[in-house]
């Protein structure tokens, strides 16, 4: 029996962890929808649905879901493909549905199965990514690069070539706003006098002194002055009529086309383990330790997304930057995600205005920081330091094809090459080889693990096939609970052709009689009846050398 939670027995703290989580959504709302290609005021609805709908139907109390920037790649990419941000909207419309079904389908251990290093490969790659594409903002160019985060373009140019493209366009207010938006944002957290205002998050504070620094270049009429077409634009509805005609419906009519399709699968299956994984870390945050229902968190995610696309919003996920600010401000409940929606909502209607005199250079800054963060050195030399095979290969592999082809590429190569050095390893551990010294030759164990499936044929036939003339060995399968059958007629074979022709001395041993394998007699003591023969031979010999010498 699920127990009952009054929502406003903690009001007050949850009033306070609401606020700052509002304060530190509200440029991530708008920086994501810029880095997505989308109209900033979805970002404001995926932010207001987030906090509203899918805080009241998640039974996480810490996490906080919106625009994330995960996401960024998958949207650019689609919206561009799609040429429409209302087909885009559809694919927003079927992850949800993919969400919802896989919450009934109990699949909230799906990120079980996805190895961490493609997953932490894939967000580096994203983090390289909004990087590249928000440079050339922060120097105040903000050409629209045909919209497509891939990296080669469509004119034979790629990001790089891009960057440098900005030299010509630099616009020196943008730079000096980046700067000091850059400033604040690295010292905010690092400065002892600062740290007491920890409830002030610094990509607000970024923000507030990008729009009084504008004020003052424009109201003095200093050439550093920030033009119109470089601020954030978001609508201003007069009336409740305007305000319905802003929100876009998805496009229906594109329901055939597989592409369509394939980008709701894709979001649906980025944004499910992005979310699965924020659960998990949020509920090591709850200092209640309190636990959350992974398949109902898939239900409402899709509920949210759904929601979100009818309106006109970008897909969402729970993000751990807003989740560790609403954990830090002292949430109680999930009453605080709730606030935090209802404060966006009101922002939206109330102050619209006020939101379109933001620079974007400071938009691009924060995201700056958010790329830096997904993709910060310290992750690469974790992986490379932590195993430099097995571990940190997927993991750049990932990383390089998101950055250089594309978010699907990447991970799946990076998928594929886990599985290879899984099936490797599987291979290895099949079994134990080794030899012992004896003064009357070597003998050559072979252990066998306590599975050995058809994936670990082709090494245990080299093993074989390695095994030289004249040798001696034996075949343990003592702890084996499972044999393939291409595995017993191998070694089957080995004993009853090859080891006979090149004088062989196979012992099997601890194989049962399902196996339909007979072990080697006296395979205990791993000595032949013969063997005992022969010592009672010379024992006797030696007691009859002994009475002719007496």
């Amino acid at each position: 029996m699920t127990k009952k939670i009054n929502l406003f027995a903690n009001l007050k703290s949850d009033f306070a962890s609401g606020l700052v989580v509002f304060l530190v959504a509200l440029p991530l709302c708008l920086g994501i929808a810029m880095a997505s290609g989308a109209p900033l005021f979805s970002g404001i609805i995926a932010g207001v649905i987030g906090g509203i709908v899918i805080g009241s139907l998640s039974q996480s109390h810490i996490s906080v879901s919106g625009p994330a920037a995960g996401l960024t790649a998958i949207i650019l990419t689609a919206i561009t493909d799609f040429g429409a941000f209302d087909v885009f909207l559809l694919s927003v419309f079927i992850a949800g549905l993919i969400q919802l079904a896989l919450g009934f389908l109990k699949a909230g251990s799906i990120s079980n199965y996805f190895p961490t290093n493609v997953i932490e490969g894939m967000l580096a790659g994203i983090g390289i990514i909004i990087i590249l594409k928000q440079i050339p903002h922060a120097f105040g160019y903000d050409a629209d690069f045909e919209g497509d985060q891939a990296f080669i373009q469509n004119d034979g140019s790629n990001s790089f070539s891009f960057l440098f493209d900005v030299i010509n366009h630099i616009q020196l207010g943008a730079v000096v706003i980046s700067l000091v938006s850059l400033f604040i944002l690295i010292s905010w957290d690092k400065v002892p006098f600062l740290k007491r205002l920890k409830l002030v998050p610094g990509a607000l504070v970024a923000v507030i002194l990008g729009v009084v620094l504008n004020e003052i270049f424009t109201s003095s009429g200093s050439s550093l002055a920030i033009a119109k077409e470089h601020l954030v634009s978001l609508p201003v509805p007069k009336s409740f009529e305007e305000f319905k005609s802003i929100l876009i419906m998805p496009d229906f009519t594109a329901i055939t086309q597989g592409k369509v399709w394939l980008t709701g699968g894709t979001i649906a299956i980025v944004a499910s383990i992005e979310t699965l994984l924020c659960i998990e870390a949020s509920d090591r945050m709850d200092v209640q330790k309190r636990y959350t229902d992974t398949n109902v968190e898939l239900k409402a995610q899709g509920i949210g997304n759904i929601v979100s696309s009818l309106l006109g919003g970008l897909p969402m996920t729970s993000v751990v930057v807003r989740s560790s600010a609403n954990n830090n401000a002292g949430a109680k409940s999930k009453m605080s995600a709730i606030i935090h929606g209802i404060l966006l909502l009101i922002s939206v209607l109330a102050i619209p205005a006020i939101l379109n005199k933001i620079p974007l250079a400071t938009l691009a800054t924060v995201l700056i920081l958010v790329g830096y963060k997904l993709a910060k050195p310290a992750t690469i030399l974790h992986f490379w330091k932590k195993d430099k095979v097995y571990q940190f290969i997927p993991f750049i592999a990932t990383l390089f094809f998101v950055v250089f082809i594309d978010l699907l590429w990447g991970v799946g190569i990076g998928i594929i090459i886990s599985i290879i050095f899984v099936l490797r390893g599987n291979l290895k551990r099949a079994y134990i080889f080794k030899k012992e010294e004896y003064e009357d030759g070597d003998i050559i164990h072979i252990d066998l693990a306590q599975e050995v499936s058809f994936l670990n044929k082709a090494a245990i036939k080299q093993t074989l096939n390695d095994i030289p003339e004249n040798s001696k060995v034996i075949i343990n399968a003592h702890d084996t609970e499972y044999i393939a059958h291409d595995v017993l007629d191998l070694i089957r074979e080995f004993k009853e052709t090859r080891a006979i022709d090149e004088n062989i001395k196979v012992k099997l041993k601890g194989f049962k009689e399902a196996y339909e394998l007979e072990n080697t007699p006296d395979n205990n003591n791993h000595v032949s009846i013969e063997h005992y023969y022969d010592v009672a031979k010379r024992v006797l010999v030696k007691k009859e050398q002994v009475k002719e010498k007496f």
